[in-house]
């Protein structure tokens, strides 16, 4: 059996279709949901996915993408997506998986899809390869798709300390013009999450730029306003 059929097959043996409508109502999904919550969906894929080794980088990528592509239902690409960041995997994670989690950021296209690859794939990447993976955030941050930017904006959402502020501002700046609500959201918290750190900072750039709105009410949810 393959990968992908041990994926389908796992997946509808918890499936509670009575649940699917209510789900894809809640995620605005054109494409339908078989009714699999995540916690069931999460311990049924690591078995999966631990009896069904992989044997190379390339053959790894190709799952995933086979997975996503494939995908007839949402689950199926939560299920990509936990395969690309399965912990067996890990030192498969190197700049030849880049094209493979852009293309399932733009083809994604929604939040539930392209955060967690932002924060936890796309950000591990500029962890691990800080030089490359920094020229590219750049570049995503001006792109024209608006999933490329937000991605680029979130990227460093779990750094906390180890956060680039310059790289972090860089990668909101081409957006603060952005009235779309997933831009605007996206800069409040990326700035939200960096002032746990440093509120103060945080605080100093949202009045110096300017920002408004809910990218302003998201970036100081936490922060002590003076006087």
């Amino acid at each position: 059996m393959t990968l992908e059929k041990a994926v389908r097959e796992a997946l509808n043996e918890i499936a509670d279709p009575a649940k699917a409508p209510a789900m894809q109502a809640y995620m605005k999904s054109a494409m339908p949901f078989l009714g699999v919550q995540a916690g069931p969906r999460r311990v049924a894929l690591r078995k999966v996915f631990g009896d069904n080794r992989i044997e190379s980088a390339p053959e790894w990528r190709r799952a995933v993408l086979s997975l996503w592509r494939n995908a007839e239902y949402r689950e199926e690409r939560y299920a990509a997506i936990e395969l690309s960041g399965f912990r067996l995997y890990r030192p498969w994670q190197t700049l030849y998986t880049l094209p493979m989690y852009e293309e399932m950021v733009v083809s994604g296209a929604w939040w539930d899809l392209v955060d967690e690859i932002a924060v936890h794939r796309v950000g591990g990447l500029l962890r691990l390869f800080p030089d490359s993976m920094r020229g590219t955030m750049l570049e995503w941050a001006s792109a024209p798709d608006l999933w490329k930017r937000r991605t680029a904006i979130l990227c460093q959402n779990a750094f906390r300390d180890r956060t680039d502020t310059g790289l972090l501002y860089a990668c909101i700046e081409p957006s603060l013009g952005d009235t779309d609500f997933f831009a605007r959201k996206a800069i409040g918290w990326a700035l939200r999450e960096y002032a746990k750190i440093n509120p103060r900072e945080v605080l100093r750039y949202v009045e110096h730029t300017g920002i408004s709105g809910l990218s302003r009410r998201e970036a100081l949810k936490n922060v002590p306003q003076p006087g």
